[in-house]
């Protein structure tokens, strides 16, 4: 019997872990009188931080696409330097909240979710945004284009310095290859 209570103990402790992983970074505001239907579509990675599921990543993208369900579709493509070949990972990400407000939680793997935060956010355009991850050690600069304008750029980096963020140890994304032809189909076509 103890070890029917360890066993449980231990997925509850999990779990309690895994759900506390998808609230913003304390301090950080998520975006109010968000649209998602405006967030919907393609972005291309500008920056972000270092962490294991992207190192040595060029060339990333994610895709938003609603569901019947409201669930949000999540497809992240990118090119594995390492490797010579691209990658790529679907997930699922929910409204943790109500959905005016820019705070979700996305799954690529099964239960397991983390925050996903949009703490800026061009609200007249959805140009560019600031995403923030369950901490400080998680930060991503997307945008429509592959580029961004100068003073768009240091916008958000002295708002993500103010915030904490370790901006001089941000990664900047080159996106100098087209995406091969078997991701030019379908609902995510992005050539």
């Amino acid at each position: 019997m103890s070890s029917i209570r360890s066993v449980i103990v231990t997925l509850f402790f999990a779990l309690s872990l895994a759900a506390c992983t998808t609230a913003p970074p304390d301090g950080l505001q998520p975006v109010t009188s968000f649209d998602i239907s405006r967030y919907l579509g393609q972005w291309y990675e500008i920056a972000r931080l270092d962490h294991s599921f992207e190192r040595g990543m060029s060339d990333v993208n994610a895709t938003y696409l609603l569901q019947d369900d409201g669930s949000v579709k999540v497809i992240n493509r990118g090119y594995d330097t390492q490797r010579q070949a691209w990658k790529e990972a679907i997930g699922r990400a929910l409204f943790i909240g109500d959905s005016h407000t820019a705070s979700l939680k996305v799954s690529f793997f099964g239960p397991f979710y983390g925050g996903y935060h949009v703490i800026a956010l061009d609200q007249q355009n959805y140009r560019w945004s600031l995403v923030a991850g369950p901490d400080r050690d998680y930060l991503w600069i997307l945008a429509r284009d592959k580029t961004l304008p100068a003073e768009i750029r240091e916008q958000l980096l002295s708002q993500a310095r103010a915030l904490g963020f370790a901006t001089d140890k941000l990664i900047w994304v080159d996106h100098q290859r087209p995406l091969p032809s078997r991701f030019c189909t379908g609902e995510t076509k992005m050539c």
